[in-house]
């Protein structure tokens, strides 16, 4: 694993597309939400949207960038819907209900699972899913 400083050398980061010119929006509610610091942040040479961005989510990357159709031939479909974010954390319940309070939807409720995890999912404003859990065993 990367330190902090270099940013990752290895492994897979996601990185989204947010629609509607919203990727600073989405900055402020993952910050809300689960607690992302920003590691940088690149504006367009519209001075309105991001070419890219950088976060940091519970030790992990996360990449995003608003949409620029201009650049594919049409608008962003939206968040895919295979698509789910996993947070494997220290107190799902607190980074739960700290989702929630920043906005996010509940769509599963936080329950004990028979693998052994805490689990729930929420959606966050910009259509993605975000599974929330930690080992019942800690």
């Amino acid at each position: 694993m990367a330190t902090e400083e270099q940013g990752p050398t290895s492994g897979l980061t996601p990185h989204l597309t947010i629609g509607g010119g919203r990727a600073a929006e989405a900055i402020d509610f993952y910050a809300r939400a689960f607690g992302a610091t920003e590691r940088m942040r690149m504006p367009a040479d519209d001075g309105k949207r991001l070419m890219h961005a950088h976060l940091l989510i519970n030790g992990s990357s996360l990449m995003l960038n608003d949409d620029f159709p201009e650049y594919r031939g049409g608008s962003a479909e939206g968040a895919p819907a295979g698509l789910t974010l996993h947070l494997q954390v220290d107190d799902a319940d607190r980074w739960f209900e700290r989702a929630k309070q920043a906005g996010a939807t509940e769509t599963m409720a936080l329950q004990d699972m028979f693998w052994g995890d805490r689990y729930g999912q929420v959606t966050d404003p910009f259509g993605y899913r975000w599974s929330i859990a930690h080992a019942l065993n800690k």
